[in-house]
């Protein structure tokens, strides 16, 4: 399910979102020798300013190709991300998964991976979901991946044809701090990524939001600079 070594030149489709997670994840594939086909969903996000940063990610790892596919979750909502509700600022209360979860969002965002690795013949699909220092969401859980990755097999051509797909999750396991050491030692610039939910009128990550809580943390952590610009800290 993951850290598998491919063929140099196989083919991957990577889930590219623009934030730092993805970005490591994407450059981990590369690193393994896959050709990239980077995949970015725009679902109508409130923090759309991450489309940006995927697409200069992209650039920046010499991907075959990325695709920006518009997909407006706003028409369901349910999610601080995808309606109008507030973004919480105060820090994520344990046990409760916070209203910034978007209903089923890497269940749709991997389906839609599965549907181009598929057409394309890749087998891999890389996806930057951490289960350690995440907030708790359902769909970042080992078990999560573990089960798309059957589903993948029992609902495509090629899964039933005995071509079987690899959801690759190589943070899954990581620390954000980790991590944050990880794109360093990728040589990455972590500064081209976004993570913040709720971005300032000025283009800032606003500092508060949990996502933006876990990615200063990490550093803090890791003890290596931050390269974020944050407009506020708690």
């Amino acid at each position: 399910m993951t850290d598998k070594t491919p063929e140099t030149g196989r083919r991957a489709v990577v889930l590219l979102s623009g934030g730092l997670d993805s970005m490591v994840s994407a450059a981990r594939a590369k690193e393994a020798g896959f050709t990239l086909l980077a995949l970015t969903i725009d679902y109508n996000q409130r923090h759309r300013v991450e489309i940006d940063a995927a697409t200069r990610i992209a650039a920046m790892l010499g991907v075959e190709r990325h695709v920006v596919l518009p997909i407006d979750l706003r028409a369901f909502g349910g999610s601080a991300l995808t309606a109008d509700i507030a973004v919480p600022k105060t820090g994520v209360v344990a046990g409760e998964i916070p209203s910034t979860y978007v209903p089923a969002r890497n269940t749709i965002f991997l389906s839609l991976a599965l549907g181009w690795a598929e057409a394309a013949g890749a087998r891999d699909m890389f996806i930057g979901v951490n289960a350690l220092d995440y907030s708790g969401y359902p769909d970042c859980r080992p078990e999560f991946v573990a089960g798309f990755e059957a589903l993948a097999d029992l609902a495509t051509r090629a899964g039933v044809e005995g071509e079987p797909f690899r959801v690759q999750a190589p943070l899954l396991h990581m620390s954000k701090a980790e991590i944050a050491l990880e794109a360093a030692r990728l040589g990455l610039d972590a500064g081209m990524s976004w993570s913040c939910y709720d971005p300032t009128p000025d283009s800032r990550h606003c500092g508060l939001c949990d996502s933006c809580r876990l990615r200063r943390a990490g550093y803090v952590t890791a003890g290596i600079p931050d390269p974020t610009d944050y407009a506020a800290r708690p």
